[in-house]
């Protein structure tokens, strides 16, 4: 039976470019990013393409050499699926899909389909539905035939998998509704938020899988749903959680990815709000990522987009159960070891932890650091207790 199930995995290949600003190592992480999202998604990577380019070709993306060999190959493997890391614009998606006659999807279009999987609540649902049809309004042409020629796998949760629907104005219209209703809600969240003034507000931030929710069930001793997948969160828990005698609200917030879709941006508006409104954030960050400073920078970025970034912060580096050193040899001179040979106790001595004003090194899953990271909590917090107490 678990044969049958690894056989019935949906076959996908990716498709990235190495260009002036994109050199071959920061494709290389991308493209494992991207197939990790394949493999949330439920699809198994069975191959990569990448090509150099000074520039996307206009019509294909990569060039017609390049699209060819990846003809090739998905019609010779039984490949259905076909993704690029960068997004497509409306003209070269159609095209592709005409020469390769499989299911193509980009970046943006992968998220948004991880999204609609992970959507629990009406809320979060209509936020993705939002985001969904934003994308493909522009897209309608090429999309709902390609629907009516295949349905179900990666790509085609969400509108249109019923229907078919070739008029534009339908499509506006729905949009439209989904921002009333959203607003509606919006409203009610608001009126929520601000009958919690009398108590501070603590918010969980950080990239992707970084372990936000497993630490959020250490503080809050309850039971919010993790796994060891991208997005595993999207709705935002918050929990009543006391320290020292001092309580406050935790919230756990949606994870950030490097090239997140505008479209989910603004449409996860309320979401963020609790990021926006909240007294103290707590920047969770996987130090057993090989790129973990550059996730870092990621989410300094949407910090400082939905005006956040000069919040006051916690850096955690979690995961430290999991975080490898590479060996380095002590006979060889000393300028060749670089930061990927540091370990633990020297990285909480080096820039990271003095540029971060004191950040806590833990381990979520291990129950490791948590009490030092309570004390650094409890010291803010109470703080943040004597203002709203003097209100």
């Amino acid at each position: 039976m678990i044969e049958k199930k690894a056989l019935d995995v949906e076959k996908a290949v990716l498709v990235g470019i190495i260009t002036k600003i994109q050199d071959e190592d920061k494709l290389r992480e991308y493209l494992e990013e991207l197939s990790f999202l394949v493999y949330t998604a439920g699809g198994n990577v069975v191959k990569s393409f990448v090509q150099k380019v000074s520039f996307p070709n206009p019509k294909t993306f990569v060039g017609p050499g390049k699209m060819k060999q990846i003809e090739n190959y998905v019609s010779n493997n039984d490949v259905a699926t076909v993704i690029f890391d960068d997004e497509l614009t409306p003209g070269q998606q159609t095209n592709i899909e005409k020469l390769l006659k499989r299911k193509i999807l980009d970046r943006t279009g992968l998220i948004l389909d991880i999204f609609a999987q992970r959507a629990k609540t009406s809320y979060a649902r209509n936020q993705v539905q939002l985001a969904q049809y934003q994308y493909i309004l522009p897209r309608l042409k090429g999309l709902w035939t390609h629907l009516e020629r295949q349905r179900g796998g990666i790509g085609m949760r969400g509108p249109g998998e019923r229907e078919i629907e070739t008029d534009r104005r339908i499509v506006r219209d729905k949009i439209s509704l989904l921002k009333k209703k959203l607003a509606t809600i919006d409203r009610q969240m608001n009126t929520q938020r601000s009958n919690r003034k009398g108590i501070p507000r603590v918010a969980l931030v950080g990239y992707t899988n970084v372990g936000k929710s497993t630490l959020m069930n250490v503080l809050s001793k309850s039971d919010v749903f993790s796994e060891d997948k991208l997005f595993a969160t999207l709705d935002t828990t918050v929990r009543k959680v006391v320290i020292n005698n001092f309580p406050f609200l935790l919230s756990d917030t949606v994870g950030f990815i490097r090239k997140l879709p505008t479209q989910l941006v603004e449409s996860f508006k309320s979401t963020l709000d609790e990021i926006r409104e909240s007294d103290l954030l707590i920047h969770i960050v996987d130090i057993s990522h090989p790129n973990f400073e550059e996730q870092m920078d990621s989410v300094n970025k949407i910090l400082e987009e939905i005006n956040s970034v000069k919040k006051p912060i916690i850096i955690v580096f979690n995961k430290i159960d999991a975080y490898q050193p590479e060996p380095w040899d002590e006979t060889e001179l000393i300028e060749s070891r670089s930061k990927k040979n540091y370990s633990i106790s020297e990285w909480e001595k080096t820039w990271m932890n003095s540029k971060n004003k004191g950040a806590v090194f833990i381990s979520a899953k291990m129950n490791k650091n948590i009490e030092r990271l309570k004390t650094k909590i409890f010291n803010k917090v109470k703080n943040f207790s004597k203002t709203y107490n003097n209100l």
